[in-house]
């Protein structure tokens, strides 16, 4: 129905800087939001950033806010995930997601993994000195 592709993951030094793509094809039309997820090896996946499609609303995962900005091209259905200030505790394979059923919410924006339907294969972005 939906396919994604992630781009952008390599290697940082801590503090610096790396920018994450995801592009979203196929049945994308009733698309609700898009987010950011990430997973490090014997962890749970955890939630990094989403935004809402209709006015742009974004939520942030405390560990990221202030140092992370998740934006979208409506007309591409894609997003970006600006990473600032790296950590090492960032280091992570990152997974795009798209929230695309059920009923329209204004506003609403999702931060439980099942509630998203479609998944991309996953980046990976690395922050070691």
């Amino acid at each position: 129905q939906v396919q994604l592709v992630e781009s952008g993951g390599g290697l940082a030094q801590p503090g610096g800087s790396l920018r994450l793509s995801c592009v979203a094809s196929g049945r994308t039309l009733n698309t609700l939001a898009m987010a950011w997820f990430r997973q490090a090896p014997g962890r749970e996946r955890e939630f990094v950033a989403a935004i809402g499609w209709s006015l742009g609303n974004k939520q942030y995962a405390a560990s990221v806010s202030g140092r992370f900005t998740i934006s979208r091209d409506n007309a591409k259905t894609s997003i970006d995930l600006q990473m600032n200030s790296l950590k090492p505790e960032d280091t992570a394979v990152y997974y795009c997601a798209i929230d695309n059923q059920g009923a329209l919410q204004v506003g609403l924006v999702h931060r439980e993994w099942h509630e998203y339907e479609s998944w991309g294969q996953g980046t990976q972005v690395t922050v070691s000195s």
